[in-house]
C-alpha cells in the first residue's frame, strides 16, 4: 500500500510536471529499474547454494514456471477480450498512438540491459568482498522502488484524463487478477499430473504468483527444503521470464494480457517493462493487480497446500 500511495503522489505531481522534462523522467525510470534488477542479482548471488539448486532442481522449477505462466496468459487474454471491451482490442504505443508496424523481436535493448544487470549482480554477489561493498545498495532497495514508483506516477499524471477513463471498467478491474490466479492454479494442477508430484504441492508452488522470496520461505516451512527451493526458483523464473514475455505479448495479443506473466510483480520489478511496451492505462491496472495478487499469495498457498 505504501508503493500505491507514493505512485498517487507522483500522479499528483505529474499533473503539473513540465512536458519538456518527460524524457528525463523516463531515463530516471530506466536507471532505477536497472539498479533494482542489479540489486536482485546481488541478492541471488549471495544466496547460499543458489547455483547448485539451479543445477539440480532447474528442470522441475522451469516446468512450474512455464505452465502456470502460459495458462495465466491464456486465461487473461480470453477474459479481457470478452470483458474489457475496446481497451483489450487495441495495441498502442506508450504515447497513445496506434502501432503502425510490428517491432522486430530483440530490437528493444531494454531486455538485454535487464538480463545483463541481473547477471552482473549475480556475479558480484557471488564474491563476498564485492557484495560487502554493494551492501549499502542492497540494503536500501526499497527506496529505489519508491523512487521508481514516484517516477511512474509522474508518467501517469502526464496523461490527461487517464484516471477518468479507467472508471468505466468498475468491477471489471478484478478480471485480470482473477484470471492470473485461475490460470496459475490450473498450470500448477497440470504440472502435478505431468510430473507425478502431489497436486497440492505443485498448485501451492504456482500460487506464489512470482513472489519468489515469500513463496520459497513459506512453502519450505510447510513441505521442506527441496520444495521450498523449487518454489523459490520457479517463481524467480516467472519474474525474470516476464521481462522477455511482455514485449512479445504487447505485439501479439493485447496490453492487458501483458500483466499476466508478471502476476504479483506487476506493481514493482516488472512494471518498467509494462511502462515501456504498453500504455499508462495498463500501468494503473498493473499496479492494482500487483497489490491484489500479492495480498492473495499467502492465502492461496495456505489453502492449496
Amino acid at each position: 500500500m505504501v508503493t500505491l500511495g507514493i505512485m498517487l503522489a507522483g500522479i499528483a505531481v505529474g499533473r503539473f510536471f513540465p512536458e519538456r522534462h518527460k524524457a528525463k523522467n523516463e531515463w530516471a525510470q530506466l536507471a532505477f529499474t536497472l539498479l533494482l534488477i542489479f540489486s536482485m542479482g546481488v541478492g541471488l548471488g549471495q544466496r547460499e547454494g543458489f547455483f547448485s539448486e539451479l543445477a539440480v532442481l532447474g528442470l522441475r522449477s522451469f516446468l512450474l514456471f512455464l505452465l502456470p505462466t502460459l495458462c495465466s496468459v491464456a486465461v487473461v487474454y480470453v477474459l479481457t477480450r470478452c470483458c474489457m471491451g475496446e481497451g483489450a482490442a487495441v495495441r498502442e504505443t506508450a504515447g497513445g498512438r496506434q502501432e503502425s508496424a510490428p517491432v522486430q523481436m530483440g530490437s528493444d535493448p531494454m531486455v538485454f540491459f535487464a538480463l545483463g544487470a541481473l547477471l552482473l549482480g549475480m556475479v558480484c554477489g557471488a564474491f563476498p568482498a564485492c557484495a560487502a561493498v554493494l551492501s549499502p545498495l542492497t540494503a536500501h532497495t526499497q527506496w529505489l522502488l519508491y523512487a521508481l514508483m514516484f517516477s511512474v506516477g509522474v508518467s501517469v499524471g502526464l496523461r490527461r484524463g487517464l484516471l477518468e477513463s479507467i472508471r468505466k471498467y468498475h468491477m471489471r478491474i478484478l478480471v485480470i487478477p482473477c484470471g492470473i490466479i485461475a490460470g496459475s492454479l490450473l498450470g500448477g494442477l497440470l504440472c502435478g499430473l505431468l510430473m507425478a508430484y502431489p497436486v497440492n504441492q505443485t498448485v501451492s508452488v504456482a500460487a506464489g504468483l512470482g513472489w519468489y522470496s515469500f513463496a520459497g520461505v513459506s512453502i519450505g516451512n510447510l513441505a521442506g527444503a527441496e520444495l521450498g527451493s523449487i518454489a523459490f526458483l520457479s517463481n524467480l523464473m516467472r519474474e525474470i521470464g516476464a521481462f522477455f514475455m511482455i514485449p512479445y505479448l504487447a505485439r501479439r495479443l493485447n496490453y492487458f494480457t501483458c500483466i499476466a506473466p508478471a502476476a504479483a510483480t506487476s506493481e514493482d520489478t516488472t512494471l518498467p517493462m509494462l511502462i515501456r511496451h504498453t500504455n499508462e492505462e495498463t500501468v494503473v491496472f498493473a499496479v492494482i493487480n500487483g497489490i491484489l495478487c500479492s495480498a492473495a499469495v499467502p492465502v492461496l498457498i495456505a489453502l492449496c497446500y
